[in-house]
């Protein structure tokens, strides 16, 4: 361990440590204290006395134990080995530590992040005396068979390549050597490093105008999140936050995602430990664990260490994304975060904002988000990659305006609102239609009308439209009763009642319904809402409300998100045409009385 700088502990309060001697570290440096040398980060520097953030438990630090300063910022280690494994706060592999160690971790445990015994096949991509920049693909380690890891020339290296080889090595092995510019030979390996505070540079930001696809209907065709975009799914406990991420989880087609538990319950990383290698993506027909990072912060752990896995997360993701690839972070809860910011504020004695909260929340939330976006990675070629970042939020009571939402709510653009009283009535998505928004759907309406036709954009708008006009006659039913209204009013009801519990609600136990194909959602659409054509037009030539919605073909409307994707277009005009046979009888069956 570098010993640079070396101070004494003079005060500890929980996570928090202050220490002097310190007088020449810097802020963010990492730093080892006591006996254990637990991993903390320095926060504040005061003169000579420096506020560290410890990672670990601090029981049993007092006045006097010694803090050795590493001389360099918290960085994670970037490289093979990465996908598929689970870490906690601070990048230390957990089924690794489980083994060494056991159930019950000591303090100051330390494993390295990636495995430095394995052998990975590297293929190199450039030839020798190939001249190449930072971020130009030296070669790809196949990873497993979902992903081809992508071996990058580090940030700010650029040169010939003098040596490269094709072979096993591991992460540690050179497996490349390249002149710099000024003549130094710079060996590079499969490992990187750097710093999780620091954004990773791009070439260039491009607008996020393709939509990641998340196969639930009440996303893609009313609320669609661009691929990178950022969206925050606020709601209270019971709501459904953790069915409606571990489903974007499941199905978003995104090349790799990052999912930290940041101060969430145990139980519910253990779901995620326990589902995902038995779900299948349906891209790739793999295990979804084979394209999965898992950091696993749980409530027991240091408050301190939540911070440190936002960080963590977003840095591995900054890193894929380098390589070309599109990913998706989702953090569960960023409020787990906030308190974490608000406790540690308080112990530093910081002047406090709204409710406790230190007053640079929202810039903290800020340097987080901003650091999605579909990008021109760095290189010489045109290589485009995407992060999206999706954080959920987890107000007290379901108080949507209290700060960490609100403060959320003015970086993100896609707000998708959760609603207990929906998650009770085991509608889930729990996402309610009529609060939630997206600010992409019109830089996404082009990449729509392509794809599926200006069809979509107005069945959407239609059923957006339907949804909200229910809410109104809601109100006036409640007053004077639905029989009080006009057939076409009740028409609306009975249609806004199916597009809720046929289209948006979705059973993500279900093999056909939990995730649904663009083009499946497009001919539900049009089935329910060429059902309410043609049922306005029976109103309006005297057929009754009763007779419409006692049509058998009702209910086969209702079952129809569980026909497979590949009879949905037959089996949908088959019902429209039933449709069309029974208003036809009933027309004719009138004419007939008439007479």
């Amino acid at each position: 361990m570098q010993e640079a700088i070396k101070g004494r502990v003079i005060k500890v309060s929980g996570p928090l440590v202050v220490a002097e001697g310190m007088g020449k570290a810097n802020m963010y440096d990492v730093v080892r204290v006591g006996e254990k040398h637990l991993l903390g980060e320095i926060i504040e520097m005061r003169g000579d006395r420096a506020s560290i953030q410890v990672y670990e438990e601090t029981a049993g630090i007092g006045p006097g134990d010694e803090v050795f300063s590493e001389g360099e910022p918290l960085c994670v280690e970037l490289g093979p080995g990465l996908v598929s494994n689970i870490y906690d706060g601070i990048q230390r592999p957990l089924e690794e530590l489980y083994q060494h160690f056991g159930t019950n971790l000591p303090k100051g445990a330390v494993l390295p992040a990636l495995d430095r015994e394995k052998l990975w096949e590297f293929v190199p991509a450039v030839c020798e005396n190939a001249h190449v920049l930072g971020g130009d693909i030296l070669g790809t380690v196949q990873e497993n068979k979902v992903v081809a890891h992508r071996i990058l020339v580090p940030v700010g290296v650029s040169g010939a390549v003098v040596k490269i080889e094709r072979g096993t090595f591991r992460v540690t092995d050179p497996v490349c050597v390249i002149r710099t510019d000024s003549g130094e030979e710079k060996p590079i390996t499969l490992l990187q490093k750097w710093p999780v505070r620091r954004a990773r540079p791009v070439k260039e930001k491009l607008p996020p105008d393709i939509p990641m696809i998340t196969g639930q209907r009440s996303i893609d065709a009313l609320f669609p999140i661009a691929k990178g975009g950022t969206a925050c799914i606020p709601g209270p406990f019971g709501s459904g936050k953790t069915v409606t991420q571990h489903q974007l989880a499941k199905w978003s087609d995104v090349d790799l995602v990052i999912y930290v538990g940041c101060g969430e319950r145990g139980n519910e990383m253990t779901d995620v430990l326990r589902e995902f290698p038995e779900l299948k993506d349906p891209r790739t027909g793999e295990s979804l664990m084979m394209r999965t990072v898992l950091i696993a912060n749980t409530s027991d752990m240091p408050v301190a260490a939540r911070e440190a896995s936002i960080y963590t997360g977003i840095t591995i993701a900054e890193y894929f994304r380098d390589m070309g690839y599109d990913v998706a972070v989702i953090a569960d809860s960023t409020s787990r975060w906030a308190e974490a910011l608000r406790e540690m504020s308080g112990r530093l004695e910081e002047m406090p904002g709204e409710e406790g909260y230190p007053a640079y929340l929202t810039s903290r939330l800020a340097q987080f988000y901003e650091r999605a976006g579909r990008v021109v990675c760095l290189g010489s070629g045109d290589r485009v990659g995407t992060l999206s970042a999706i954080g959920a939020v987890s107000p007290q009571g379901g108080d949507i305006s209290e700060p960490v939402t609100q403060a959320t709510l003015r970086i993100v653009k896609v707000f998708w609102g959760l609603e207990a009283s929906l998650a009770y009535r085991r509608h889930f998505p729990a996402i309610n239609w009529l609060t939630s928004y997206s600010l992409y759907s019109d830089r996404l309406s082009g990449w729509f009308r392509e794809h599926l036709g200006a069809e979509w954009g107005e069945n959407t708008a239609r059923a957006l439209k339907i949804l909200q006009q229910e809410s109104e006659l809601d109100e006036i039913v409640k007053l004077v009763g639905v029989d009080a209204l006009s057939g076409q009013d009740r028409m609306v009801l009975e249609v806004a009642r199916s597009l809720r519990e046929d289209f948006l609600q979705q059973d993500s136990f279900s093999d056909t319904d939990s995730y649904c194909l663009l083009a499946k959602q497009n001919l539900m659409l049009r089935l329910i809402l060429g059902f309410y054509d043609r049922a306005c037009r029976a109103l309006d030539e005297g057929v009754t409300i009763e007779q419409i919605t006692s049509l058998d073909e009702v209910e086969r409307i209702g079952r129809a998100k569980n026909v497979p994707e590949a009879e949905a277009q037959a089996v949908y005009a088959e019902i429209l045409n039933s449709v069309d046979r029974s208003l036809d009888a009933i027309r004719q069956a009138r004419e007939e009385e008439d007479k």
